[in-house]
């Protein structure tokens, strides 16, 4: 769950901490408090878009930050697969803002955009009134269909995923592979001309880079034998004074006197090996040199063999082992050229087999779906009925389209009749806002056990509702709030009452600017807030009692 907010120099707010608690979570205030600057912080720590005219007034950067507990296997095991490893099972999401730019980081690792929002979606969902606008596209009540489905649905929908596109494929390759006699003539031609091409080259793996050692090492040759012939004159050829020469003078030199006490014995000794190890390093020198003769000859064929490997990289592959693999390949295609028709026959009848399993698994998610649709739409309608839809009627009608995709042929669309008499009718035709918003909560409520994120946020979810309904809406939320967390801003005192968490936001004038302060509400100052949401400036005992008796009710309820 969202464990802590921080937001430092974000349009009101100057630096402000949230530490949000299990359940239903609620923020309350004024409007134009920043209830909704505070939310939006939330998306922008989530990935959502950045304008440097959303920093405070007069600050360079600002910072949002969401420390999230994780504990559901699930969730852990998939952000390991992101290489993102929560450490004590906390992960702290992060975008420091900047002018015209941010950056992104996850437990301190900076990452892209992508990965942001990608783990984000395993631990937040964010539901606002834009959110209420995807009921209105019925592409998204498929999907809603299959969340409900749950385990049942999921592996054949991965089955299906893998079946349609192998049938993609062979379609693609039965295409590719149509040709007339003349333009079969034209392919086989120029594939036999590269397979000999390639084998006439007897091609070894790593040759390439084996030569190009070897190319180097005669090009530098000269430069090498150039310092060894140097070396070799001072330590053993010079007549005059090669080291080895002087070695044996001092030697000479040195030995009547060798046994006059220990220490001339000693030096003598260091001077017999110090001739020796020159004897070897004059030795191991000479081989050396001659690792380093070549004749041209020997250059030019080396020359002209990478010559040759860099043309036949230009034109089959970067290195030698794809060039070999181009050359497999083409004479797999000349096989097929050579008995062409029996190809395409070998072809067709893959693609027909392709399309009999599509259309096998398609019809297996299609009756799958149809047994949920029914069980789904009644959840659904139970859940409007205690949000105050009286003698509603819902169903979610299925289609088989006939068109087959990654997803099957199927298309799913609400359709609903809000009063009684009326027709039933699809979802986008006849939805208010206020109803709209309703529904979805209606949907999320049916879905709390079937999705895995574990904290949801509802921001402005009482939009067109009032008295009895708000009442029945808090329920609800209190209700999602037992299985996960909930975090809603709310104007209504219905919804307020309901809340196992609430706090406070504030505005306030310090230092000839405003910044908003957030607060977190004991149970007296809950009820405070409550009574001024219900009677405004002017709260009187009478209206405190209303509001101490409210939230008595919704915790009476619980």
């Amino acid at each position: 769950m969202l464990q802590n907010l921080h937001v430092k120099n974000l349009a009101l707010i100057d630096e402000t901490e949230v530490d949000f608690g299990p359940g239903l979570n609620i923020l309350t205030g004024e409007t134009g408090a920043g209830k909704s600057i505070l939310m939006g912080s939330v998306g922008l720590a989530l990935g959502g878009r950045y304008s440097a005219d959303m920093l405070r007034n007069g600050a360079s950067s600002g910072l949002v930050e969401l420390t999230f507990t994780v504990e559901d296997g699930r969730i852990r095991d998939k952000l390991k697969s992101m290489d993102i490893v929560p450490e004590d099972d906390m992960i702290t999401l992060s975008r420091r803002l900047m002018e015209g730019r941010s950056i992104s980081r996850i437990n301190g690792e900076t990452v892209s955009m992508g990965t942001l929002r990608e783990a984000a979606s395993l631990l937040i969902d964010i539901h606002g009134q834009h959110d209420n606008q995807t009921l209105l596209n019925r592409k998204n009540h498929l999907a809603l269909l299959d969340l409900f489905s749950g385990k049942e649905i999921d592996p054949v929908k991965e089955r299906m995923a893998e079946v349609y596109h192998t049938y993609q494929k062979l379609k693609r390759q039965l295409e590719e592979a149509s040709l007339d006699d003349e333009s079969k003539r034209r392919e086989l031609s120029l594939a036999e001309f590269e397979v000999n091409e390639i084998e006439e080259a007897a091609l070894t793996e790593g040759e390439d880079d084996e030569l190009e050692q070897l190319y180097r090492r005669m090009t530098e040759s000269r430069k090498v034998t150039e310092a060894i012939a140097g070396t070799y004159q001072y330590t053993a050829e010079d007549s005059s004074a090669n080291a080895s020469d002087c070695l044996s003078r001092a030697i000479r030199a040195f030995q009547e006197i060798s046994d006059f006490d220990d220490s001339a014995s000693q030096l003598y000794s260091q001077l017999l090996d110090a001739d020796s190890l020159l004897n070897d390093f004059n030795r191991e020198l000479s081989e050396y040199a001659k690792s380093f003769e070549f004749s041209e000859e020997e250059f030019n064929e080396t020359e002209e063999r990478l010559n040759l490997i860099n043309h036949l990289k230009a034109k089959y592959g970067k290195t030698v082992s794809d060039i070999l693999a181009y050359c497999e390949r083409k004479k797999q295609r000349i096989e097929e050229l050579n008995d062409y028709d029996t190809f395409m026959q070998e072809l067709e009848a893959k693609l027909k087999e392709a399309k009999a399993e599509t259309d096998e698994v398609s019809e297996t998610l299609h009756g799958i779906r149809a047994q949920y649709a029914g069980i789904f739409s009644e959840e659904i309608k139970k859940q409007m009925q205690e949000l105050n839809f009286m003698d509603t009627r819902l169903e979610i009608r299925l289609v088989d389209t006939g068109r087959c995709s990654a997803n099957g042929r199927d298309e799913a669309e609400f359709y609903i009749a809000l009063n009684p008499g009326e027709p039933l009718r699809p979802l986008a035709d006849i939805a208010s806002g206020g109803e709209l918003s309703r529904i979805m909560l209606a949907i999320k409520t049916v879905l709390a056990d079937e999705e895995d994120t574990p904290t949801l946020i509802f921001d402005e979810i009482d939009a067109g509702i009032s008295g009895i309904t708000a009442d029945k809406v808090g329920e609800k939320l209190h209700l999602i709030g037992k299985s996960r967390q909930v975090i809603c801003i709310t104007h209504l005192p219905q919804i307020a009452a309901a809340a196992d968490v609430h706090f406070l936001i504030e505005k306030n004038a310090e230092d000839n600017s405003v910044k908003t302060r957030i607060e977190r509400l004991d149970q007296d100052s809950s009820v405070r807030e409550l009574a001024r949401i219900l009677g405004g400036s002017k709260v009187t005992d009478s209206i405190l009692k209303s509001a101490k008796e409210m939230k008595e009710l919704a915790m009476g309820e619980r």
